[in-house]
């Protein structure tokens, strides 16, 4: 018997599909910490553009959509919708500070297929330049 789509949908990921580094975890954790009341996750994109084809990026949510997947953090959320995640399952978000600043760095984009998640022009981290 054929399940339907909605039977199959799985919204809670684990540390494999999405990994959180302990810097990253801290950081979030802060920022929600200072955040308005009815802010109640993060919540991770993907959207198309640049030279190595897709931005990666994160910001505040206050609902979940209906195919939104979830990783519980512990002190935090992450939501992710179903089609971001088959570009990010495998990430490690990691949080460096650099002399030209701080921020957020997704590592091993595009694991599941292969891919490096850089820009083969510039070897900028996440895709795309700039």
């Amino acid at each position: 018997m054929a399940q339907t789509a909605e039977a199959m949908f799985q919204s809670d990921l684990s540390p494999e599909d999405i990994k959180i580094s302990d810097l990253a975890g801290e950081k979030i954790d802060e920022l929600m910490d200072d955040a308005d009341d009815e802010i109640e996750a993060v919540r991770i994109y993907v959207s198309g553009g640049g030279c190595g084809g897709m931005t990666y990026g994160m910001t505040f949510t206050d609902a979940r959509n209906d195919y939104d997947t979830v990783l519980d953090a512990g002190k935090f959320k992450v939501y992710v919708d179903s089609v971001a995640l088959g570009y990010l399952r495998g990430v490690e978000i990691d949080y460096v500070e650099r002399p030209t600043g701080a921020s957020f760095v997704f590592n091993n984009v595009f694991q599941a297929t292969g891919g490096s998640g850089t820009c083969g022009a510039c070897g900028a981290a996440g895709g795309g330049c700039g």
